[in-house]
């Protein structure tokens, strides 16, 4: 496939700008604004989320919008007229005042209107949504996940194959838009466990959203050449003592359990929470590679055991209107046993044959402590805040490996990890005018990673890793009319150091700037369209530099390069989204070059007889493009569901056994989730999911699909729900690859993916929902917790 030419870009670019300016409205016309700030009567804190909707003759909508998380409303584009303003929000009583846009008087402000409360409300507690919405924002795309999505398996990492731009293999790695290259946050932070682990020990119960942000503005951390997937957690802020149980059972050939509860208590200037999740899973995967020129098979059989508890205890001190401290902590305990058996069976001499057996005996301990200090000022949206993340993870593993026949001795490896992160943030923020804001932040990423590796076969060895970032940025963003804009850039200083075996092997230190850039054009209220820019880097990994042995087969062994140099990446995106009466629809296009591209390769071992080593290296520059499209509709009051699907384009580069390769990839996915409400308690759900054919430098993967069913049924007023799911229905999510190429072969791959799952869920507690403004890094939006 042929590469998109960059100045028939420029020209499309040029010609939509163009179109857009042609499309502006007649200045004449009366076009006001309204203005406000919502808050609670009784406890006098800002109420988030209200619904704000502007109604004409006949009560026909004419515009409306929310509020925002301090409370703060601005509808812009009011046609001149007499109008009502209603302003909701469940459990308080709805507020309604005349209005009348004039010439004379186009921008109105009602300044703060004081909702009360209704007398249903006191019981009233809402956790999770019904079902999953999709949103798109100015800067990502929002999943906010219902409980159509936490039924449908008992972790992050199943909850991740219903999500739009996103895949998850069938080892658990993730990718998003057809690219492995993304950086995974909790709650904004970036943790010390690599995304297949961390996705396979959080509890799906515990999810409240995912965002993807895959042109991220220069406030954020550059990191991640295809963007950044945010997994945003639970927390509780409810006035009074509040709870949310959880208790689910997945199982096919071995069972998966999967229990989670919530507790808060607010009263006055605190709010203490806490949470409690464990995955306690077994897990058989199995498989083959055929190797035909040979006539040889390798069988694979792997059994999984791992134990996962994650705390997480929080406190958020409201000192006065304008002061805010909050500290919370997080500790996940993880024990792993995997066992494993490769058998080579040679179909020509049965007498070659030979195989091996592994245990992996694995433990850690990953911690967060978390301090966040918000200081308001009297103008609106005027703030600064401190933020100190500091994030522990040591991990200790016994691998054994036994051989029966073959020229390969027995042997052990016991490997220690340490991981070390600090993160400090400071943000400042000032709203210069109405329509116009200026942040300013600096950010300071401080890494020290050990590994000690010992055999009783191979040398023993120790690797140090030490990477300090420090950061500052700025970003200036605008409204005129239909029209905004942001700009911003991000300085960053990085220095790196790789010692082995007492011996520096890597050192390096760079100097970059990321620009980026936002122009979005609203014509009304149901057409949104934006443009955006980012440069972005894919810094070398731990596992793609640590030159110790991470894994080994007969005939196979995987290490890191230390000598690996970042990629970068300069991003262009465009999308549209569209509200219809039951939903909205978005479609995107982007196109990105790639700079000194990582990727893996095969090269010969000469230690081992017909023996390779799989590890990393930079290849020349690249290009990548995608088409993606979602959507989330309700026909009718019984039936909503969610639609998407996706295209992605890649040239892939690699170097197999000595010969330079390169493919023209296409990669295409399509997914939809039906909900059809029988009655008011009782709900069925169809996920339905397809992937296209791929082909790869060293092999083709098959297409395969998959189909989900289940119900869900609320009781006790709405409090309790019971769930039932049956997944991989008919026993079709399997992978499937061929090649030819260094030598012909094919293979399957399957875990236990014919699941049932048996769930149910207790709310209780006094309190409305009052979520608390606190920060998150890495997200416009405020919420706390935190993991790893």
């Amino acid at each position: 496939m042929k590469t998109i030419n960059q100045k028939t870009i420029l020209s499309l670019l040029f010609s939509f700008w163009c179109l857009l300016l042609v499309a502006q409205p007649n200045n004449n016309a009366v076009v006001g604004t309204i203005k406000g700030k919502v808050m609670d009567k009784n406890l006098k804190q800002p109420i988030p989320y209200a619904t704000i909707v502007i109604n004409g003759a006949n009560d026909k909508v004419i515009s409306g919008g929310i509020t925002t998380e301090e409370g703060d409303f601005l509808i812009a584009d009011i046609p001149g007229g007499k109008y009502t303003l209603n302003i909701q929000f469940i459990g308080y009583k709805t507020f309604s005042q005349p209005i009348e846009i004039t010439r004379k008087n186009k921008d109105l402000d009602i300044g703060t209107i004081n909702l009360e409360e209704t007398a249903e409300a006191l019981d009233d507690v809402t956790i999770v949504a019904e079902r999953t919405t999709i949103e798109q924002k100015i800067d990502r795309k929002v999943i906010n996940v219902g409980k159509d999505l936490t039924t449908t398996g008992g972790t992050a990492s199943e909850i991740m194959q219903n999500i739009p731009s996103v895949n998850v293999d069938q080892d658990g790695n993730i990718a998003l838009r057809g690219n492995p290259n993304v950086q995974i946050l909790i709650d904004g932070k970036p943790t010390n466990i690599s995304p297949a682990q961390l996705l396979r020990q959080i509890p799906s119960t515990s999810i409240k959203s995912v965002e993807l942000i895959t042109n991220p503005s220069a406030k954020y951390n550059p990191e991640g050449m295809s963007g950044i997937i945010n997994i945003v957690l639970h927390k509780n802020a409810n006035v009074g003592f509040n709870g949310n149980i959880n208790i689910g059972l997945n199982w096919d050939q071995n069972a998966r359990f999967n229990n989670s509860v919530d507790l808060n208590y607010r009263n006055g200037k605190f709010n203490i929470y806490g949470n409690y999740g464990a995955n306690i899973n077994k897990n058989r995967m199995g498989g083959f590679v055929f190797r035909a020129d040979q006539n040889y098979e390798t069988d694979l059989a792997i059994l999984d055991n791992n134990k996962s508890h994650l705390f997480k205890v929080g406190l958020d001190y409201y000192i006065n209107d304008y002061n805010t401290v909050s500290f919370y902590t997080n500790q996940n305990l993880f024990d792993g046993l995997t066992k494993g058996n490769v058998a080579l069976q040679f179909n020509d001499n049965p007498d070659a044959d030979f195989s091996q057996i592994f245990v992996s005996d694995s433990d850690n301990l990953g911690s967060t402590y978390n301090f966040d200090y918000k200081r308001k000022f009297k103008k609106e949206g005027h703030s600064l805040e401190l933020e100190v993340d500091y994030n522990a993870f040591e991990s200790d593993s016994e691998d054994s490996f036994r051989f029966t026949g073959g020229p390969t001795q027995n042997y052990v490896d016991l490997i220690d990890n340490e991981r070390k992160n600090t993160t400090i943030n400071f943000d400042y923020v000032n709203p210069l005018t109405e329509k116009t804001k200026l942040e300013l932040g600096y950010e300071a990423r401080l890494r020290r990673t050990d590994n000690d590796y010992q055999s009783t076969l191979f040398d023993d060895s120790d690797y140090s890793y030490d990477r300090d970032i420090h950061a500052v940025y700025a970003t200036y963003g605008t409204t005129f009319e239909k029209w905004s804009y942001q700009v911003g850039a991000r300085l960053e200083n990085y220095e790196v150091e790789a010692i082995f075996n007492n011996q520096k092997i890597f050192e390096d230190q760079i100097l970059t700037v990321y620009p980026s850039g936002y122009l979005t054009y609203t014509p009304g209220e149901k057409d949104t369209y934006q443009l955006s820019y980012s440069r972005r880097v894919d810094r070398p990994g731990l596992n793609q530099v640590n030159p110790i042995r991470e894994w080994a087969t007969p005939r196979i062994t995987s290490r890191g390069n230390p000598q690996l140099d970042p990629q970068f990446t300069n991003s262009i995106e465009f999308n549209y989204t569209r509200r219809l009466t039951g939903g909205s629809i978005t479609g995107g296009v982007f196109y990105r070059l790639i700079n000194d591209e990582i990727n893996q390769t095969l090269i010969e071992d000469p230690t081992i007889e017909e023996g390779q080593i799989l590890t990393f290296d930079n290849f020349d520059n690249n290009s990548a493009y995608g088409v993606e499209i979602s959507s989330n509709y309700r026909p009718t009051k019984w039936w909503n569901f969610n639609a998407s699907f996706d295209l992605y384009g890649q040239t892939q580069q690699g170097v197999v056994e000595g010969i330079a390769r390169e493919v023209d990839a296409v990669i295409y996915n399509f997914r939809m989730n039906n909900n059809f409400k029988a009655t008011k308690n009782l709900t069925f759900q169809v996920f339905g999911f397809y992937r296209g054919e791929q082909e790869g430098i060293q092999f083709t993967t098959k297409p395969f699909y998959f189909i989900n069913t289940g119900a869900r049924y609320n009781f006790l007023g709405g409090k309790g729900t019971a769930s039932i799911n049956f997944n991989d229905i008919f026993n079709t999510m399997r992978f499937r690859f061929s090649g030819d190429i260094p030598f012909p072969q094919n293979g399957r791959f399957q875990g236990e993916t014919q699941t049932v799952f048996l769930g149910l869920s207790y709310r209780f507690g006094s309190g409305k929902n009052r979520k608390v403004a606190r920060k998150r890094r890495d997200d416009n939006e405020k919420s706390g917790g935190g993991i790893l």
